[in-house]
């Protein structure tokens, strides 16, 4: 089975299921679903990040300082982001993410979804899987804070860490 191929529940504007529809459908027709962003810190507090490869569905090519993806048919935002930072890092026996918060991303022609944040330390080797991830390493997080004017990153990934940024000062 394709990525394409694969059934993701189609949510309304507060999260709930109102039907199925496989991944390519989705992404064509603008329907919202759900996906799950996973920062990724290695034992250093550093962050992994990543280049997307070009045969992606979705921001081919792109940077992202997250981990993730979309929500399968009946499975919990929990679960998938267990699953996906362990497909996308190459690890397994990760510990399991911690949620921090959820939010809805607004992504124009690209369309919406809802998006649950998360964070977890990887301090396994990576291995991340080569038809997702062309580059990648552990940066420092002021690092990061100098490549954000200057690489290409996903738009929801950067929707994301504005808001774990704030997350994160919020008293």
């Amino acid at each position: 089975m394709s990525a394409a191929d694969e059934i993701l529940d189609i949510v309304d504007e507060n999260d709930r299921v109102v039907g199925q529809a496989p991944r390519g459908r989705a992404y064509a027709e603008g329907l919202r679903h759900r996906c799950v962003f996973i920062q990724a810190r290695d034992a250093e507090g550093r962050i992994f990040v990543h280049r997307r490869t070009p045969t992606k569905l979705v921001f081919p090519s792109l940077y992202d300082m997250f981990v993730g993806g979309v929500v399968g048919a009946g499975e919990s935002y929990d679960d998938a982001a267990r699953r996906e930072a362990e497909e996308e890092l190459g690890v397994s026996g990760l510990p399991r993410p911690e949620f921090l918060f959820t939010f809805l991303y607004e992504g124009g022609a690209a369309g919406s979804w809802w998006s649950a944040v998360y964070e977890v330390r990887c301090e396994l080797p990576v291995n991340p899987q080569v038809e997702e991830v062309a580059w990648h390493d552990f940066l420092p997080e002021a690092e990061v804070e100098r490549r954000l004017s200057g690489w290409e990153w996903v738009p929801d990934g950067l929707a994301a860490y504005e808001r774990l940024r704030a997350h994160r000062t919020a008293p």
